[in-house]
């Protein structure tokens, strides 16, 4: 992964290396860690049990590493996720899952 494709890929590449203190191999180790967070995984299995208060704490925190990583299309599905599960409400969250999923994989290609 490159700073270009980031830019491509709708990430504000700028805003994150800011909040890296300008260093772009701080900020793209930053985004490997923060793409290989567990709670990624741990999400799925969580929401398919219908667990949304375990469920919220962990995309909640996602939002956290995520946003500060200003990978905008990424975030922009976390808290789309994060607002259903606030809310409470009981839906297929499965759809959501899979389209933040293909693209923490879009971003780790």
């Amino acid at each position: 992964m490159t700073v270009e494709r980031l830019r491509e890929l709708g990430a504000n590449v700028d805003e994150g290396l800011e909040r890296c203190m300008g260093m772009e191999d701080f900020y793209m180790e930053m985004i490997e860690l923060g793409l290989s967070d567990e709670r990624f995984d741990e999400l799925g299995p969580t929401l398919e049990v219908g667990d949304l208060d375990a469920a919220f704490e962990q995309v909640h925190a996602l939002k956290g590493v995520i946003g500060n990583l200003a990978l905008a299309p990424l975030y922009e599905t976390i808290c789309e996720i994060t607002e259903h599960l606030r809310a409470k409400e009981s839906m297929d969250y499965k759809p959501l899952y899979e389209k933040l999923i293909s693209q923490r994989n879009v971003f780790r290609e």
